[in-house]
This record gives structure tokens, C-alpha cells and sequence, in this order.
């Protein structure tokens, strides 16, 4: 079984930064790609950020220059640091992994954290 499990989110002020957190467990034979991806209130979930297995980068217009995705392949963790933080940023913010499981079939398929709200205050 494997879970994904965000950390980081809360209450900022407008202008402030936060670190969000995201590590892969359980029974796990590689990670792919990894990103993150937000959704706020009435709105569609969207990609805020990707990134592969070889450290390739890709954001959203709206986010770049003020986010950063990084990984660190040894600790199956992916985490997005967000500067500049605007009202607009206001979100659940969900992690994604693109994993393959140990089983006879190396199975590969994407899974889904349970969020982390970030709410940003004017």
C-alpha cells in the first residue's frame, strides 16, 4: 500500500512563504514524476508544479518565480517552497507521485495525497 502525505500548509499573511512536504511510503520500487497540484474553493484542481525523476522543473504561469518544487529521491519526498504568497494562492494543495510498486507486473500508476490547506490572508 502505498500513501502519500502532505505537510506544511496554514494561515500566512499576504507576502509571507511556506514549505510544503510531501513523502511516499509503503511498498515502493521507484518514483517517477512528482507534482503539485492545488484547488481552491468552486474551482477546478490545477498544476501548480512538476517535476521528473532527473530534477527537470515545470510550473504553472501563475506560480513561477514564486514557487520552487525540489525532491530528494533518497527520502521519496517532494516539497514546494512558496514565496510571495497572495490571497490568490488560497488552496487545498495535493501532492501527486508517479509510482511503480514491487509487484510481478511492476505496476505504475499515480497516486494522491490528502491535502494540505493553505489559506492566505490580505
Amino acid at each position: 500500500q502505498v500513501q502519500l502525505a502532505e505537510s506544511g500548509g496554514g494561515l500566512v499573511q499576504a507576502g509571507g512563504s511556506l514549505r510544503l512536504s510531501c513523502a511516499a511510503s509503503g511498498s515502493i520500487s521507484s518514483i517517477n514524476g512528482m507534482a503539485w497540484y492545488r484547488q481552491a474553493p468552486g474551482k477546478q484542481r490545477e498544476l501548480v508544479a512538476a517535476i521528473t525523476s532527473g530534477g527537470t522543473t515545470n510550473y504553472a504561469d501563475s506560480v513561477r518565480g514564486r514557487f520552487t518544487i525540489s525532491r530528494d529521491n533518497a527520502k521519496n519526498a517532494v516539497y514546494l517552497q512558496i514565496n510571495s504568497l497572495e490571497p490568490e494562492d488560497t488552496a487545498v494543495y495535493y501532492c501527486n507521485a508517479d509510482i511503480t510498486i514491487p509487484d510481478i507486473f511492476g505496476y505504475r500508476g499515480l497516486y494522491w495525497g490528502q491535502g494540505t490547506q493553505v489559506i492566505v490572508s490580505s
